[in-house]
């Protein structure tokens, strides 16, 4: 089956921050898809290095990928670099609900 790097980030959007209840990708969070095959690669951040529920979020990333119809293998890559910052990553959206104008 066919899947494309939009339809993983879609789909990760179901995906929300434990702390702050919004999509991780909204966030901006997710830095890259990448697929091979029936494989993905995501790269993603944390809103904090020292991020107690990094675990979770993890798990949930890989779950949420592996949802997408043909995928078969998740491959995660956490980074801090660039560092997260909220004022130029996340969404509109997101920024008006974290109160950044």
């Amino acid at each position: 089956m066919f899947f494309s790097e939009d339809v993983v980030r879609e789909r990760l959007r179901d995906v929300l921050d434990p702390e702050m209840r919004l999509s991780v990708v909204d966030l901006g969070l997710i830095y890259a898809i990448e697929i091979d095959g029936a494989a993905v690669r995501v790269t993603y951040t944390l809103t904090s290095p020292a991020c107690p529920l990094a675990p979770v979020i993890a798990e949930q990333i890989r779950a949420a990928a592996l949802d997408v119809p043909g995928v078969r293998e998740v491959d995660l890559s956490l980074t801090f670099d660039p560092p997260w910052d909220p004022r130029t990553m996340a969404s509109e959206d997101a920024r008006i609900e974290l109160g950044i104008w």
